[in-house]
């Protein structure tokens, strides 16, 4: 009951602070285990992963800095979300996001780890990429643009609406974890990962990831659908 009343006020305010283009986000799946995984652009970025899907089997992930403030601490208990240690291997928490997404669940993650200061994508982190090869859960690339915080607050500061797009692209699965050269697999996970949400992006947003041998394959392959070739 409080994650449909959370959700009524959120998409309520949404609607009348911003424009939101999601067409594709009927491309998350209603049911079954599910890695959203997206650039992180500002702090409403975790609003959009709450309430653009009606499934009440989100899996929450808190970042640690907001377990001091009373209100989150309520929050995160109403929503039964789990806190996060982003600074440091969370063997808790992520063991517990396994265990739930083994149960069908679907999280919302943000490889990168923090806020973009600048816009433009920064080097993913593996923990995503890790989840994936743990559980068999499909990873499903999104791209979100008008969320960056200093567009933000320049809009709303002159009381003119946000344009944010949300692109989703083909879930993906990736193969068991290996016993042997487990960093190197998780570097080349995390980087397909990126590189499929870079692909869902404008050039400028790309950052790091602009000119990676695999964001130029992914694109080739992007051009040849679109003009039959």
């Amino acid at each position: 009951m409080f994650l449909k009343i959370l959700r009524f006020v959120c998409r309520l305010i949404l609607r009348v602070i911003a424009r939101v283009d999601a067409a594709e986000i009927k491309r998350i799946p209603p049911t079954g285990a599910c890695l959203a995984v997206s650039n992180h652009l500002g702090r409403l970025d975790a609003m959009l992963a709450m309430i653009l899907s009606d499934r009440n089997d989100v899996i929450m992930m808190v970042a640690e800095k907001y377990q001091k403030y009373a209100i989150w601490r309520w929050v995160a208990r109403n929503l039964d979300a789990l806190w996060l240690d982003r600074h440091a291997t969370d063997f808790h928490t992520l063991r517990e996001v396994q265990k739930r997404l083994k149960a069908g669940g679907i999280a919302a993650v943000a490889p990168e780890g923090t806020r973009s200061p600048t816009g433009q994508m920064q080097p993913g982190k593996s923990g995503a990429a890790y989840l994936a090869a743990k559980t068999g859960a499909p990873l499903l690339p999104m791209a979100i643009t008008g969320t960056w915080d200093k567009e933000v607050y320049g809009r709303l500061k002159r009381f003119r609406r946000l344009d944010i797009t949300i692109r989703v692209g083909e879930p993906f699965t990736v193969p068991p974890l290996p016993r042997h050269n487990k960093d190197e697999f998780l570097q080349q996970t995390t980087d397909e990962m990126m590189c499929r949400i870079a692909a869902l992006l404008p050039p400028d947003y790309r950052g790091v990831y602009a000119d990676h041998p695999r964001l130029q394959e992914l694109l080739a392959d992007q051009l040849q659908k679109e003009t039959g070739d």
